[in-house]
């Protein structure tokens, strides 16, 4: 059985007359990497943040290792790296992580951290000297330098290119299973398609889908069937395209080129959520 690290019971939380989660329930347990999936305000951040102790749920229960995630021991358990994050300027990356590996009982070897996320030729550089994406990795690290059992990411890709996003990504899952377990936010769908083993789906502040990413495409998604008929290319969306290929053939109309298209998870998103992002 799967040792459960976080556990978020019928969460609910307010800003005002925000209702950013209601009744929003989801775990994470050992070895998973889960993606925590939603349209823009939907309460993901939020989610996050209560799970991390650094909010309070306004109604229902959040757990970390069984323990409270305001616990200085349960937050000992745990690595993170915000949406946003800033450094000082004249601080070093070597520096930064041996000042974060200090605050855990067993952290791992910060150079060989830093080398993991290909840091180590600027280890000693002052931190406004790297690029942006240079930054990002360095947060990213920053969460897997303490050698947590749970790592959070919200957003770990933000402003990287395709092929930056990609290698962190790699570098992410080098250091994941086993025992480690990684919650993460993002914008970038193939991100979900290449490493998640689970998806949670929060809409309206609330869970409306938790399962893995192949069970979302088989619930929500559609098929899309082309051709070329005598007006020119039609491309259609349907949840069963066996029976529009039958009614297609039936109606007599002449056709080429015909093709079927899996379901893609950016399709069954968008279905679910009634969002692009």
């Amino acid at each position: 059985m799967t040792m459960t690290y976080l556990h978020l019971d019928a969460v609910a939380k307010r800003y005002g007359p925000i209702r950013a989660l209601r009744d929003c329930t989801f775990s994470v347990g050992a070895g998973e990497i889960v993606a925590v999936l939603g349209p823009n305000g939907a309460g993901k951040t939020t989610a996050l943040e209560i799970a991390l102790g650094l909010r309070a749920a306004d109604a229902g229960t959040a757990t970390l290792f069984g323990g409270s995630p305001k616990d200085l021991a349960m937050r000992r358990r745990l690595g993170a790296t915000p949406q946003l994050s800033g450094f000082p300027d004249a601080l070093r990356p070597r520096e930064i992580a041996l000042a974060v590996a200090a605050h855990y009982p067993h952290p791992a070897d910060v150079d060989e951290t830093l080398a993991a996320f290909g840091l180590s030729a600027l280890a000693r550089r002052r931190v406004g000297d790297l690029s942006g994406g240079e930054q990002r990795r360095l947060a990213v690290a920053l969460a897997f330098v303490g050698a947590p059992d749970l790592v959070v990411l919200d957003e770990p890709t933000t402003g990287l290119d395709v092929e930056s996003r990609r290698a962190l990504w790699e570098r992410i899952r080098a250091l994941s299973g086993g025992r480690r377990a990684v919650l993460f936010t993002t914008h970038y769908l193939e991100e979900v398609e290449a490493s998640a083993t689970r998806v949670v789906a929060i809409v309206d502040g609330a869970v409306r889908f938790d399962g893995t990413p192949g069970s979302l495409r088989e619930r929500f998604g559609v098929r899309r069937v082309s051709y070329v008929g005598p007006d020119g290319p039609v491309d259609l969306a349907t949840g069963d395209p066996d029976d529009a290929v039958r009614t297609l053939v039936r109606s007599g109309v002449a056709f080429r080129d015909l093709a079927i298209e899996a379901t893609s998870l950016e399709d069954a998103f968008v279905t679910l959520t009634g969002s692009t992002k």
